[in-house]
């Protein structure tokens, strides 16, 4: 398997799982094989990429991951579907070495033949975030250009320092991308300067906008690219794609 990249953040409305699904969308587009696995229990990743949330979540559901998989609109774009069941969220967020380690091995094993599988984590710092943090080989941590982004920063980059800790060589930084971008805005400046001051080189040169298109692609079940692919948030995640795939 390739890499996978685990799209995590504590706080809601950050457009984090807008990432995902975009982003995702962007490396289908640009030739590489490409998952978004749906751990959020909102299922929001499932119901943006046109499919439902399925009755017991396929990582718990024992069977082969393969069958599970849906195909979108995108060429070269599946989706592992998620599921609101309470049950399911319990049995994946278990916090021990060794689901963790099921986890990763039910991701490495069963989705062998993708380039790409982006997480898509619940807005929270518990368990399951954690567990799909030690599962991934990369987080990639969205903010948003507004008064709270570094509300909370502090205990999201311990967490992912804890995990590092406990799997060493395993977990990578791989990006810190700024969200709902308003170049009009004083507010958005300073808080691109400070985010940038603090993480240097780790946040991606690309920003993405506020964008309607970007906002109302979800409800139509596609990506940016698809709903709008003139759209400035369209073109914002195809440069977001090129610049992952350099840091490669």
């Amino acid at each position: 398997m390739g890499r996978t990249l685990c799209v995590a953040n504590q706080k809601g409305g950050v457009g984090k799982t807008t990432t995902a699904i975009n982003l995702a969308a962007a490396l289908a587009v640009a030739g590489q094989q490409t998952l978004v696995v749906d751990l959020d229990p909102q299922c929001n990743a499932t119901s943006g990429l046109g499919h439902q949330p399925t009755a017991q979540h396929p990582l718990v559901a024992g069977q082969p991951l393969g069958a599970s998989i849906c195909r979108t609109r995108i060429p070269r774009l599946d989706l592992l579907p998620g599921s609101r069941s309470f049950r399911d969220v319990d049995l994946l967020a278990r916090a021990d070495r060794n689901q963790a380690e099921r986890l990763r091995h039910q991701l490495s094993g069963g989705l062998a033949g993708y380039d790409f599988v982006l997480v898509d984590c619940p807005p929270s710092l518990g368990r399951l975030t954690r567990t799909a943090l030690a599962s991934s080989t990369e987080v990639l941590m969205p903010i948003q250009c507004e008064y709270f982004a570094m509300e909370g920063l502090a205990q999201m980059i311990e967490v992912i320092r804890e995990v590092m800790e406990s799997y060493p060589g395993r977990l990578q930084f791989g990006g810190i991308v700024l969200t709902m971008y308003d170049h009009r805005l004083e507010l958005t400046m300073e808080v691109e300067q400070e985010v940038r001051e603090f993480f240097g080189q780790i946040v991606f040169d690309t920003v993405i906008p506020r964008d309607v298109a970007v906002a109302e692609a979800p409800s139509h079940g596609k990506p940016v690219i698809d709903y709008a692919p003139r759209a400035r948030g369209a073109r914002a995640y195809v440069e977001l794609c090129m610049e992952v795939l350099e840091r490669d």
